[in-house]
């Protein structure tokens, strides 16, 4: 997909070279995307804050134009290349909105680097490790992925079930159409190190998560089977003062779903915490 308004900027960091799409001036926002997407969840961000932002899309590693992964990785590691970004790009402070994978990160970033984040939106995110279904769902879906050779054929339904729900698998066939598309295009070996990553190897972060001090908007999508509402309020209750909302006839990928919600929540929380 091509985006207008970015160009493509390419930075080397602790999990190998990270493909960027770099556009527009002002303060920094940073986004990383859910697992098995890449930087083009971003689009209908993009538009709306590109002629007020600094907007820096990540095509997280192992996915996109980004280098493959050679093996799992920490989320720390992660937060060492959203700094590294920063830093190559020259941002000092950047407001960083994280989708699933990108919201677990944006919490452990402002964490570790309080001093160079603004304020943080992390949508359909959890801080809580991955419970025994979800390992057991991850040890079938790893399992038939070598089988068939990627995310393809009988595999494309489970990941569009996991990522929409019923509005948008209804009312929305160019969403089920780009989530279809991305997930279809992650190298089976780089998605294997992404997922086991993120799912059975995923920390408890609510114990780090409580020495965030930066403002933060926790959101969750009503239809949103992979993060139930009740799991990631978990995670906003984790986080001292978040703030935390429902957004309905949205699922996994709030900001595909529902571009036009997304991009108020996110222009109301900077407005309410950055009036400097």
């Amino acid at each position: 997909m091509t985006i207008g308004g970015v160009e493509d900027r390419f930075v080397e960091t602790v999990l190998g070279r990270i493909r960027l799409r770099v556009g527009g001036s002002g303060p920094g926002m940073l986004f990383w995307p859910s697992l098995l997407m890449d930087g083009t969840l971003w689009a209908g961000q993009v538009e709306h804050f590109v002629d007020r932002f600094r907007v820096v899309l990540v095509d997280p590693p192992g996915h996109g134009g980004s280098s493959p992964l050679t093996g799992p990785f920490t989320f720390e590691q992660c937060a060492e290349v959203v700094l590294t970004i920063l830093d190559e790009l020259g941002i000092e402070q950047v407001h960083l909105v994280g989708n699933s994978w990108g919201g677990m990160i944006g919490g452990t970033f402002a964490a570790l680097h309080p001093d160079r984040i603004g304020v943080a939106v992390l949508m359909n995110a959890t801080a809580s490790p991955a419970g025994r279904a979800q390992k057991f769902e991850y040890g079938v879906l790893d399992r038939a992925t070598r089988i068939v050779g990627g995310i393809r054929g009988p595999l494309v339904g489970p990941v569009v079930n996991a990522f929409l729900g019923p509005t948008a698998k209804k009312e929305k066939p160019e969403v089920v159409a780009t989530v279809k598309q991305l997930a279809q295009q992650v190298k089976v070996a780089s998605g294997r190190h992404a997922v086991a990553s993120v799912v059975p190897r995923r920390p408890d972060q609510r114990e780090l998560f409580g020495r965030i001090r930066t403002p933060v908007l926790v959101v969750a999508g009503a239809e949103d089977a992979t993060f139930p509402v009740a799991e990631t309020e978990v995670m906003a209750d984790s986080i001292p003062g978040a703030r935390f909302v429902v957004l309905e006839q949205s699922a996994h990928l709030a900001a595909l779903e529902s571009p036009a919600e997304v991009n108020a929540l996110i222009d109301d929380f900077i407005e309410d915490n950055c009036t400097s």
